[in-house]
């Protein structure tokens, strides 16, 4: 059976102590995949658990010299830890701030002659010594285990430059206590003790600053509700939100956040959403109405069935979306991989050649030549070539989390930057993907308006709009649901048809039973100007009152209701050839709207359109991916006609047009192997799901379907096509932004480790302390290095 885990990880150091763990994984037997992050310092695991178990893992990683915690614990163990870095760089600074002073005193000649006394070398040990036990026991314990496992890493490097330079002094030290000068009388603690101090400060820097790159996965954790009101036998009981099971009975109260996924059985209130939304307005919620975990309820009092608890909760999804997506490794950092793997014994070769070169072919000394082998052990980084995908990779995809972006992986962020086309599916992704009424043409063919220029011809599409609703209330089809909503949106009220007869593909027959109110010809008023009442027969009057409490009688009329194409109205002897609407129809047509002729007692009195609508955003969408440089493209199983009527409308001049599902995926196929480049297809149904997968980053619409979000490789949570564009643009800032992380990686080590070795000696122009840098300048930039990585990283924070 294959499971997946997430193990939390203390003691790694640097990009090797990851890359160890991921390689002694990967040899053990039921183990499917492994990946360790230096960033999130976890190991993201897939195994048979039929093969190994869990504990084993956890055995193996303690094996190499590593600590699992508790995931529960880990952020306390986080916190514990870092403490204990604290403490370990404050007692560094204590006694070797102290020690330098002395040193640079005593060489600069500034505190007198008994500096230079041999028991001033034995105080200069006893304040070196802590340093380089204490604070840099760290670095002694990593790389024995580095060195056991078979591996080098950053801890072999600072422990092998920091005691060289240690034991030389104590050599120095013991010699001139025994009255020897062979070795010289200059002792270098105080170089050991800053290098340890110094490396110290960029990691707890490192630390701070790897912590912020995590705080938008940090804030949707926070966002998790701890417990929950269970409502068993009438009485209230809090428990612990882990222990809530599918179909619990839940209490949440106003400003309480919603602990699981689940329906509402009892209450009304407005739910802020906006986590999951973006919208800032909270959605009413009555019984039946759907909640997600962690939305706030505001107003009233809700009980809530649980539906979707645990991990399967739409929140904690979300969660390890973006988990897995942080822990994944984006294609361009197999380079920077590769480099580490091979980093560290490179160097220490590097080191020794350059001793010797100094020592016995240039002849410089064993002095000089052992100061150039600490400064080029010290000075180079493995850490900012492992930290440099890791960290963008982690502050971007957080950025996109909190604005509703999910990158499945790191390979999907990659690869979107690179995107040149954009398909987009036509129904529920472009448009709303539901019906609504936009037009209604009446005696005159007045339009329907938001602010009406002319009463008459409004009142005349109140009451042909009364009548088609009235019909339509016996409909199941999308096409009726539609014209009733409009109907309630308006006011206007309706009565249910005595009658109802459902033509398939042509419309619908309907009969009303019409109250009478005095008005001799109710179904005149549609023809008649002079009717001073033509929605009262139907509706209530403007006092509020309804006098026609009883619709059907001997007092009431009956109306003869057609509604649907012109070969339903043909069938029944009613022409529309002659009418004037016909013009008007065919207009609405040619806007990709589906136009509906209603009769009334055996004539056309109008005309209803609906349509899908393009969504608002559209156009503005379009725009901007065009913005960026790519080509737009719609694709739809509906009539040419009608696509290119909605295309045009959002800006879109590329239609593929009456495509079958499979069609869509081929299409895709083909423009990938044309000249279009990557290729993105956004979509949101099922039906989208094979196009979805052969796009090169396929992009789903969180309000579509699971299975679409499933294959997709980027989920648009909010459901806003302006996300699109967001989303391309986020990826290009953040492979921007590794590239720039990379570049300066390899500038630093290609640059500084030649400075380091003295290949710029002969230069010389060249300031004193470049051409011979020394270990403690090494170390500051070393320290600088990674923490200049990942505070590079943390600008995406700043970029809207």
């Amino acid at each position: 059976m294959e499971h997946h885990i997430n193990l939390p990880i203390t003691g790694m150091h640097c990009e090797n102590c990851a890359s160890l763990i991921t390689r002694h994984l990967k040899k053990m037997e039921g183990i499917l995949s492994a990946d360790v992050s230096i960033a999130t310092e976890q190991a993201a695991v897939t195994f048979d658990a039929d093969s190994v178990s869990e504990d084993a893992i956890v055995d193996k990683i303690c094996s190499l010299g590593f600590d699992v915690v508790d995931a529960d614990a880990e952020s306390s163990a986080r916190a514990e830890e870092f403490r204990r870095q604290k403490l370990q760089f404050t007692v560094g600074v204590i006694f070797t701030l102290p020690l330098f002073l002395l040193s640079m005193g005593r060489d600069f000649g500034i505190i007198g002659g008994w500096a230079h006394a041999a028991w001033v070398n034995g105080l200069m040990f006893a304040l070196a010594a802590p340093v380089q036990f204490y604070v840099g026991w760290d670095y002694y314990v990593g790389g024995f285990k580095a060195l056991r496992n078979r591996a080098a890493n950053m801890d072999v490097l600072v422990a092998m430059g920091s005691s060289v330079a240690f034991l030389y002094s104590v050599a120095v030290a013991l010699a001139g206590f025994a009255g020897a000068g062979e070795l010289g009388t200059h002792v270098y603690f105080e170089t050991a003790a800053v290098i340890i101090t110094l490396i110290k400060l960029g990691k707890l820097l490192e630390a701070r600053a790897k912590g912020q790159t995590s705080a938008a996965l940090k804030k949707l954790l926070g966002l998790s509700p701890k417990t929950a009101c269970l409502l068993k036998n009438g009485e209230e009981q809090h428990l612990p939100i882990a222990q809530v099971t599918i179909g619990d009975m839940l209490l949440v109260r106003p400003g309480e956040s919603i602990p699981v996924d689940g329906v509402v059985c009892e209450g009304e209130s407005a739910v802020d959403e906006s986590i999951f939304t973006g919208e800032s307005l909270p959605v009413d919620k009555t019984a039946g109405s759907a909640v997600t975990a962690a939305t706030i309820n505001q107003s009233g009092l809700l009980t809530i069935e649980a539906t979707r608890v645990g991990s399967e909760t739409a929140l904690a999804r979300l969660i390890q979306l973006v988990q897995a997506t942080q822990q994944s490794k984006a294609p361009i950092q197999r380079i920077a991989d590769a480099v580490a793997s091979v980093f560290v014994p490179v160097v220490i070769g590097i080191a020794f050649v350059t001793f010797l070169t100094w020592w016995l072919l240039v002849g410089e000394g064993f002095t000089p030549a052992m100061l150039r082998l600490v400064a080029v052990l010290v000075i180079a980084c493995p850490c900012a070539l492992g930290l440099a995908t890791p960290t963008a990779v982690m502050v971007g995809t957080g950025i996109g989390a909190q604005h509703g972006i999910l990158f499945r992986n790191t390979e999907s962020l990659e690869r979107a930057g690179k995107l040149s086309t954009v398909v987009f599916d036509k129904t529920g992704t472009l448009t709303r993907g539901e019906l609504t009424l936009t037009d209604i043409i009446v005696g005159k063919g007045a339009r329907l308006q938001s602010a009406p220029t002319e009463p008459e011809g409004n009142q005349k599409q109140g009451v042909l709009l009364q009548f088609a609703a009235s019909a339509e209330r016996g409909s199941e089809h999308p096409i009726g649901k539609a014209i009733v909503g409009a109907a309630a949106e308006r006011g206007i009220d309706t009565i249910a048809p005595s009658q109802f007869t459902a033509v398939a593909g042509h419309g619908i027959i309907a009969q009303l039973e019409l109250p009478s109110n005095g008005a001799s010809e109710p179904v005149g008023a549609l023809s008649n100007n002079e009717a001073s009442e033509p929605v009262g027969a139907l509706s209530k009057r403007a006092n509020g009152s309804n006098e026609a409490s009883e619709p059907v009688g001997a007092l009431s009329k009956r109306a003869n209701v057609i509604i649907g194409t012109p070969v339903l109205l043909h069938q029944h002897g009613i022409s529309t050839v002659a009418e004037p609407f016909q013009l008007e129809a065919e207009r609405l047509q040619t806007e990709a709207k589906t136009v509906l002729w209603v009769a009334i007692d055996g004539k056309a009195e109008g005309l209803i359109a609906v349509a899908d609508t393009l969504k608002p955003e559209a156009k503005d969408a379009v725009a901007e991916l065009r913005r960026l440089g790519c080509k737009v493209t719609m694709m739809t199983g509906d009539n040419r006609i009608t696509a290119e009527a909605i295309a045009q409308a959002a800006g879109i001049d590329d239609v593929m047009a009456e495509l079958l599902p499979e069609d869509k995926a081929s299409a895709v196929k083909k423009r990938q192997a044309g000249t279009d480049g990557f290729v993105a297809m956004v979509g949101d149904g099922i039906n989208d799901a094979p196009a979805l997968a052969q796009a090169d980053v396929g992009m789903a619409l969180g309000t579509g379907t699971d299975i679409a979000m499933e294959t997709a490789d980027l989920t648009l949570m909010h459901g806003e096509l302006r996300a699109v564009p967001e989303a391309i643009r986020l990826s290009r800032v953040t492979m921007r932004t590794i590239r720039q992380n990379l570049f300066w990686a390899f500038f630093y080590n290609v640059l500084l480790i030649p400075l380091a070795a003295g290949a710029f000696y002969p230069l010389t122009y060249l300031p004193t302390m470049l051409r011979e840098l020394h270990p403690m300048l090494a170390a500051f930039a070393m320290a600088l290095s990674s923490v200049s990585v990942v505070l590079n990283s943390l600008r995406l924070q700043r970029r809207k």
